[in-house]
C-alpha cells in the first residue's frame, strides 16, 4: 500500500471514529446561539487558526446570506494588529482571552480549535469563556489535551497526525456550515 493510500485509509479511520452526537450537539449549539443573536467566537493557531478563519467566513456569508436569522461570528485570529499587540505587549498566551475580555457575553460560544489541544492561549481563552458563563465547544486531536478537559463539548480526531487531526477538524466545520446551508432540519 502506498503512502498515500495509507494516509487516506488512517484519514478514513479517524473520521469514522467521530461521535456523531457530539457533532450534533454542536450544530444545537450553533442554531441557538444563531437564533438568540448571540457572538460565536472562533481561536486556534496555525492551521487551526486558517481553520478557524474558514469556519467564520462559512457562517458568516455562507450560513447567514439571504437568511432572516444571521449568525454574529468573530473570528479571534483575524486581527492581526490586535493579536500582535498583545503578543507583543503582554504575551502570546492571552491574545484570545484579552478579547474575549471586551466581547464575551454569558450564553455567547466560544469554538476553541487546537490539534495537540495544550495551546496556552487556547486554553486561556476557554478557561475565561467557561468563567464569563460562556458555553466553550473544542475541536481537538490526539488525547483532547487541557482543552478537550476544560470545554463544555468535545468533538475528538483521536489521531497522532497533526495533519489528519486538521483535515477532520475542517471536514466537522463543512458539516456544521453546510448543514445550515443546506438547510437540514435541527
Amino acid at each position: 500500500m502506498s503512502y498515500f493510500d495509507t494516509y487516506r485509509e488512517l484519514l478514513q479511520q479517524t473520521l469514522g471514529s467521530l461521535d456523531m452526537q457530539v457533532v450534533e450537539q454542536a450544530s444545537e449549539w450553533l442554531r441557538e446561539a444563531r437564533d438568540e443573536g448571540k457572538h460565536v467566537f472562533v481561536c486556534g493557531n496555525g492551521g487551526s487558526a486558517f481553520t478557524a478563519s474558514h469556519f467564520a467566513t462559512d457562517l458568516v456569508k455562507g450560513a447567514s446570506y439571504g437568511q432572516d436569522t444571521r449568525f454574529r461570528v468573530l473570528p479571534l485570529t483575524d486581527s492581526m494588529g490586535t493579536v500582535t499587540a498583545y503578543a507583543n505587549d503582554v504575551g502570546y498566551e492571552v491574545v484570545f482571552e484579552e478579547q474575549l475580555k471586551n466581547f464575551a457575553e454569558p450564553g455567547d460560544l466560544l469554538i476553541a480549535i487546537s490539534g495537540s489541544g495544550n495551546s496556552p492561549n487556547v486554553v486561556r481563552a476557554v478557561e475565561y469563556a467557561n468563567q464569563a458563563s460562556c458555553r466553550t465547544l473544542g475541536l481537538t486531536g490526539r488525547d483532547g489535551g487541557r482543552v478537550g478537559a476544560l470545554v463544555q463539548l468535545n468533538i475528538l480526531a483521536a489521531d497522532p497526525h497533526m495533519g489528519r487531526i486538521e483535515d477532520v477538524h475542517m471536514f466537522v466545520c463543512h458539516m456544521l456550515a453546510y448543514g445550515f446551508m443546506d438547510h437540514v432540519p435541527a
